[in-house]
């Protein structure tokens, strides 16, 4: 019992989703006759849901390589291929067993959070589980599941939900850092694909004329504006994309692995979908969006760059997407210094 209190203690140590997930694979794979932990993701690909390795050990030591965006990871299977599993899911229980084989016997647990699946943790073992093993396992997860919700609580933005603002900087260095593959996010219209490289774009979406709503409608529907905003910026975007409330009517968007072509287009049809959009007693509610290209520069230059060109954007017109380095090439804008003690928003 003493190592596992101990194991616990490290566990709770931790900050960040996946260091958390390593250190409760850790502890588990330390436990009497277990044979292989992983953490599988859960994700849609293709219409369905599959799953993919995403922690797992590798000559005795657990990794967590970040090379492929789920949907385009070679390792992918569909949950069909793990039927004990996909019922499980699909009667939102807690556990399921499963032996292919003698000497074989999985362990899945599923980690619920806001009503989804999006990673389960898998223990395999050479003999079936006891009750005292299984008490002891599910005791160990309800303790990891517990504090990955205090931290999911802790990122997100208490009113829609989305990433708050502290989480920007560790997610745009994991956003940039990874290589830009992957599917593309396709737009209504597109031809065939033009010859562009994938990259990687932030936006920083504002919406028009909010203080007006909150001084005649109140900031009750002014919240739900918000909140419709915020849930309409979740059906446009894919998820491995990231989405932040930076605070009063400012959002950001981490759009990853997508031509400027199909950028633009997206950005776009996401300020159609809010234009087109009937919000109770306010009616119509229109955004500005400015975005840049993430190859150049730290984050604060960046979100200045695409901060220039939402407000170009709000200055002109409003209800508009526009481009940084085309502003640039246009000479509406002029390139600035960034300083990291500027503040942006």
């Amino acid at each position: 019992m003493k190592p596992i209190l101990e194991n616990l203690v490290e566990m709770t140590g931790h900050r960040d989703h996946l260091r958390l997930e390593v250190s409760v694979l850790s502890t588990l794979q330390k436990l009497p006759t277990v044979k292989e932990v992983r953490a599988l993701e859960v994700f849609q690909a293709d219409g369905a849901l599959h799953v993919r390795p995403r922690t797992w050990v590798e000559q005795g030591q657990l990794v967590s390589p970040q090379s492929h965006v789920a949907q385009t990871d070679p390792r992918r299977q569909p949950l069909t291929e793990f039927p004990a599993l996909q019922q499980c899911i699909a009667d939102r229980a807690a556990t399921a067993l499963h032996s292919p084989q003698k000497g074989i016997y999985t362990l899945w647990l599923p980690v619920w959070m806001h009503e989804e699946v999006h990673t389960c943790l898998e223990i395999t073992q050479s003999r079936p589980f006891s009750a005292h093993k299984l008490d002891v396992i599910k005791s160990v997860f309800h303790v990891y599941q517990n504090y990955q919700s205090l931290l999911d609580y802790s990122e997100r933005d208490a009113l829609t939900g989305l990433l708050n603002r502290k989480t920007f900087d560790e997610q745009f260095t994991r956003q940039v850092a990874a290589p830009a593959a992957g599917t593309e996010l396709a737009a209504e219209g597109d031809a065939a694909a033009p010859a562009e490289p994938l990259q990687q774009w932030l936006a920083v979406v504002d919406i028009d004329h909010f203080k007006q709503v909150n001084d005649r409608f109140g900031h009750l529907y002014g919240d739900e504006v918000l909140i419709l905003i915020a849930n309409i910026l979740r059906s446009s975007f894919r998820a491995q994309d990231r989405i932040f409330r930076f605070g009063g009517e400012e959002f950001v968007v981490l759009l990853r692995s997508t031509t400027l072509t199909t950028a633009r287009k997206i950005f776009n049809r996401f300020r159609l979908a809010v234009k087109e959009y009937h919000f109770p007693q306010v009616g119509q509610v229109t955004v500005s969006v400015g975005f840049a290209s993430t190859a150049r520069g730290a984050p604060v230059e960046i979100l200045g760059q695409a901060d220039q060109a939402l407000y170009h954007a709000k200055g002109h017109g409003r209800d508009q997407v526009l481009f940084y380095d085309e502003l640039i090439e246009q000479g509406h804008l002029h390139t600035k210094v960034a300083h990291d003690d500027v503040e942006l928003f």
